[in-house]
């Protein structure tokens, strides 16, 4: 995407997301990550835009990102989300910009919470596998950031505060239902890597020196560009697998997927209970 043109991009995807939506007005955009895609399976009435078919949007290659956006509604209920059914990542060839795209076409079609997601090896040894991880806060390691340029300052203001990136009330929300559901929740700090090679056993020691519970190779720029826009942020990651040289681990993305599969009706009990607050809260009305 060349920056010049990215307000002109976000008008072009703007005009076929806004037919695709249509009269519905989603109570929030999640972004589902590995293995976590079945999520969507469970929406009812739902309907599919391929992400070939929104202008200036690249298209996820990462194994298990369907790369579709996908209107639907929470089961027994009128509540309607849109879900990115895979996500962008810049270890695909692209531009931060480019993962932040869909994002910043979340939020100006009025979507205003973002429910992101994600599979990470965990740093913090008292953490399991097969646990899930509430993100508090974040350490953007991938060396990059969607508001870099002049063009996004033409958007809004581009320096933008990260002290509460996390939304405390949704973090709170995530507790209650796990709590209620018998569900483990950790919360911990996060640390974005460029991927796509798993990391070493050195520099997952100087993360955990660092203050980092665990790390993946997504999300914090979703997240800026989220906090750019002024969207409140959940973030999630289903702890897949211990990282590199914890207890002796040496992650590989076979043992992501499986994990994730063993683990949906507890990521879809999360997820929902999110989302049933915000609708008992009035938003997305």
């Amino acid at each position: 995407m060349v920056e010049e043109h990215l307000r002109a991009d976000l008008r072009d995807a703007h005009a076929v997301l806004a037919h695709f939506i249509g009269a519905h007005h989603p109570v929030c955009g999640i972004v589902l990550g590995s293995g976590l895609n079945p999520y969507a399976e469970h929406l009812v009435d739902a309907n599919v835009l391929s992400y070939r078919d929104v202008p200036h949007m690249h298209v996820s290659t990462a194994a298990g990102h369907k790369g579709q956006f996908v209107l639907g509604r929470i089961p027994l209920t009128s509540t309607w989300v849109l879900c990115m059914q895979g996500r962008l990542h810049g270890y695909e060839g692209i531009t931060s910009q480019d993962v932040a795209f869909p994002v910043w076409c979340m939020a100006q079609m009025g979507i205003d919470v973002l429910l992101t997601t994600n599979a990470a090896g965990a740093i913090n040894p008292s953490f399991h596998v097969g646990d899930f991880c509430a993100i508090t806060d974040h350490i953007n390691f991938t060396g990059r950031n969607p508001l870099v340029g002049s063009e996004p300052a033409q958007i809004r203001e581009r320096f933008v505060p990260m002290a509460h990136a996390y939304d405390a009330e949704l973090l709170s929300v995530a507790q209650q239902v796990a709590q209620r559901h018998a569900i483990t929740l950790r919360t911990g700090v996060y640390l974005g890597l460029g991927g796509p090679s798993f990391e070493t056993a050195a520099e997952i020691r100087m993360f955990s020196a660092w203050g980092a519970d665990t790390v993946a190779m997504s999300v914090v720029e979703e997240v800026i560009a989220a906090r750019h826009m002024g969207m409140r942020v959940f973030g999630m990651s289903l702890i897949s697998n211990m990282a590199c040289g914890v207890a002796g681990a040496d992650p590989n993305s076979a043992e992501v997927m499986e994990t994730a599969e063993s683990c949906l009706d507890s990521f879809t009990t999360i997820i929902d209970g999110i989302i049933q607050s915000l609708v008992a809260n009035g938003c997305g009305q």
